[in-house]
Order: C-alpha cells, then sequence, then structure tokens
C-alpha cells in the first residue's frame, strides 16, 4: 500500500472542523484565520479525491468520505502525540529497556538494594536482567547485548569498558562442618594446604580465579583443586558433601547450608571487588541515571 503524505496540519484542521461543524469556530480554536483554514481542507480532499464536507448557507456536515476519515484522523493524531510522548520519555531516560547482567553473587550483596533505588526513581524503565558470570558479562557488553554489567573482579586492561566499584568484601574459608578447623574462629590459609579444593573455573572470572590461587601462593601452596563449579550456591554444596574446602567473598556466607562452616582467614586482607561495568561509548540516558545511583568512586 502507498504511504499517505499528508501534512499534519491538514490532517488537524480536518479533525477540528469535523468536531466544530463550522469554520469560523474551527478557526478560532486553531488559532488561524478563516481563510486558511479554508485552503488546508480544500487541499486535503485534493489528496483524498471526495469532498469531506457539505457546505450549505449557514451549515457543515460530513460527507460519507468525510465520516469515514475522521476516525482514522483522530487515532493517528493520538498515535503520533503518545508515540511523541514516548520518545521524549526515551529520550530523557524515564521510559524504555536497560539490560542488565549480574553475577549471582552480588544478588546477595548490592543488587537488591541498586535495583530497588533504581526503580523507584525511574518506574517507567523496564528492567531486563540476566545472571551470567564475569566473563559472559563482559562479552555482552562488547556485543551491545546488555547494557550494564555487575561483577567480580573487573579487568584491568578491557578496552572499550568503564568499571566503577561498587563494594569490597573480605574472603572467608568455607568448610564442611565435619572438617577439623570449622572449630575455629579464625583460619590460618596455611592450614588449608592439605585440604581438596572447590572453585570457580577460571574461564567464568580469570581475575577472582586468580586472586584466590595468589592468596594459597602468597600463603606457600598451591591449591589441589577437584572440582569446579560455576556457581557459589553450587561450590557450597559440593563442600557440603565433604568433596572439599573453598576461598569465597565473605557475602557467601548468606548461602545458608546447615553443613558448611564459613570461617575468617588469616591473613584477612586480600579484598575482592563488585564493579559495574559499561560501554565507555554509550550515550543511552538509562545507563546514565544507573550509574548515578550507584554513586560509587571509579576504579
Amino acid at each position: 500500500m502507498e504511504r499517505p503524505e499528508l501534512p499534519l496540519p491538514q490532517l488537524h484542521a480536518f479533525v477540528v472542523l469535523a468536531e466544530e461543524l463550522h469554520f469560523g469556530h474551527a478557526a478560532a480554536r486553531l488559532g488561524i484565520a478563516q481563510p486558511p483554514l479554508s485552503q488546508q481542507i480544500r487541499r486535503l480532499e485534493e489528496k483524498v479525491g471526495h469532498a469531506l464536507f457539505t457546505r450549505t448557507p449557514g451549515r457543515i456536515t460530513l460527507t460519507p468520505a468525510g465520516a469515514e476519515l475522521l476516525p482514522t484522523a483522530r487515532r493517528a493524531l493520538t498515535d503520533l502525540a503518545e508515540g511523541l510522548a514516548a520518545a521524549r520519555a526515551v529520550g530523557s531516560g524515564q521510559a524504555g529497556r536497560l539490560r542488565i547482567g549480574f553475577a549471582a553473587s552480588v544478588a546477595l550483596t548490592v543488587l537488591p538494594g541498586l535495583l530497588r533505588t533504581f526503580r523507584d526513581r525511574y518506574p517507567g524503565v523496564h528492567l531486563d536482567i540476566h545472571e551470567m558470570t564475569t566473563a559472559p558479562q563482559l562479552a555482552a557488553l562488547h556485543d551491545r547485548t546488555i547494557d550494564i554489567g555487575l561483577l567480580r573482579e573487573p579487568p584491568a586492561d578491557e578496552t572499550g569498558l568503564g568499571f566503577r566499584t561498587v563494594l569490597t568484601e573480605p574472603f572467608v574459608a568455607v568448610l564442611p562442618s565435619a572438617h577439623p578447623l570449622a572449630a575455629r574462629r579464625t583460619v590460618q590459609l596455611a592450614q588449608l594446604a592439605d585440604s581438596p579444593f572447590v572453585l570457580l573455573p577460571r574461564a567464568v572470572g580469570p581475575a577472582l580465579h586468580d586472586q584466590i590461587i595468589g592468596l594459597c601462593t602468597e600463603a606457600g601452596f598451591t591449591p589441589q583443586v577437584v572440582q569446579h563449579a560455576v556457581e557459589w550456591q553450587t561450590v557450597c554444596a559440593l563442600v557440603e558433601t565433604g568433596l572439599g574446602v573453598s576461598l569465597a567473598p565473605a557475602s557467601i556466607r548468606r548461602i545458608r547450608l546447615k553443613g558448611v562452616a564459613f570461617r575468617r582467614i588469616s591473613p584477612g586482607t586480600a579484598r575482592t571487588r563488585v564493579a559495574v561495568a559499561w560501554r565507555e561509548n554509550d550515550h543511552n540516558p538509562l545507563v546514565t541515571h544507573l550509574l548515578a545511583t550507584v554513586g560509587s568512586d571509579t576504579c
């Protein structure tokens, strides 16, 4: 179907005249003189190819063609007004869709409060949330399938991405409750040298994995990794079975398993970072609003 070329002033003039059925009243409502109104109606009738009004002395009525066009014209003007309002809302960051990736452990820390605050400030924005480990989040940011990432241990040399720290926290030892060291309040890292380890695979979070291995190396041993698990909840579940021990961010203590003990470690100076990530060249106002909601120092 050929797309019609109808100037909006003509369509608006037609609807107003159809509602008023009086050239003088319609012209006053439009804020124009009667001759320009008559010209707009005549041009529209030329586009349609039929008269839209029957004009008799002192009276105007819609023709069948005019009556047929009126609901469509009203709908077109309403749709345009709503489209303009929606575009302005999206352009100002008051509406639209924000796609967020997050590491599962972040759901135990900053994620609930951050999303709650953002939703309170921008109720017209739809949040599309995806649980993802760190490496897939970085890939998704580059591929533009997410707009924001909430991840652990951002890389130092990721071109094109910006990072901002939202949380730092210490590490804890994750032990089976029957483990001899579970009876202590603090575990010396070197005491874990002979225990098998359950860790996240390096591929899903290289920086965090290397940091944990580095802590063990500084304590004088290389951990014997007997099992990998992608999520911390699975790591804890495997520790509960007695398969091994682990080192994890302190927030993992919120995963409540009866057969798992979380203990402070010594040395305990090492901390793991949670950061928000975004594309540096992204001018999406929703990204700007999210970063303002975070309100932390840049990494």
